[in-house]
């Protein structure tokens, strides 16, 4: 049985242009669906919210959950965690990009866990802190709204007027040591190495499974 993480909400940020892509990026074809279903599946597993934050929503009318758009719209990244926390119905979110295919949930868990130390627990990756894969709580939103209408948009900007707590690059490789949880797909460069990497194993445990089903039925 999965144990959800009480009291927060997890948040995709779907609001890119994808510009590098060329199309959508998180509707191309992945793991037997769209790349944002892998992304939300392995999210509905850890919490039991997950909100969509798009300001195009009928563009996934197949992904079943809530879908929010921007308060602030055309102000970037900060603006989608605004509105992620804004609408959360926890007090806390764990918010993460919607091109980020390798989450490791047992990293995940080890970052929620200081949630109640710190209004936003972030990670430092191999270049540096990665704040679209943190936790944030609700007492930063008057601080992210300060800081969009003063047209600061950088995430980082309304950090001086909160408790952060930094999980370090070196706590992070103990979990994920190549640091893959923090890697994008934003190229189809990056999209083809994706799915060479990924559907020989997906075919490995298809084809286990298929075995395990036959000596069962033997």
């Amino acid at each position: 049985m999965t144990i959800h993480i009480p009291n927060i909400t997890a948040v995709i940020l779907a609001g890119g242009q994808s510009s590098r892509m060329g199309s959508n990026k998180a509707l191309l074809p992945y793991r037997g669906g769209r790349f944002i279903e892998a992304i939300h599946r392995q999210l509905l597993e850890l919490f039991p919210e997950v909100i969509l934050v798009t300001n195009n929503p009928e563009q996934y009318e197949f992904l079943h959950c809530r879908k929010v758009a921007d308060c602030y719209p055309g102000m970037g990244a900060l603006a989608g965690l605004h509105a992620g926390l804004f609408h959360a119905t926890r007090p806390h979110i764990f918010a993460v990009a919607c091109d980020m295919p390798y989450l490791n949930s047992a990293l995940i868990r080890r970052l929620v866990v200081q949630r109640n130390n710190a209004d936003v627990v972030i990670p430092e990756g191999e270049n540096g802190l990665e704040p679209l894969h943190a936790l944030y709580g609700k007492g930063c939103l008057p601080f992210m709204e300060q800081a969009l209408e003063a047209d600061r948009r950088r995430i980082v900007s309304f950090f001086p007027q909160v408790r952060v707590h930094q999980f370090s690059q070196k706590l992070v490789a103990t979990i994920d040591p190549a640091f893959d949880s923090f890697r994008n797909v934003n190229t189809p460069s990056d999209y083809y190495h994706l799915r060479a990497e990924y559907t020989p194993r997906d075919e490995r445990q298809r084809d286990q499974s298929h075995k395990y089903a036959q000596l069962r039925n033997a």
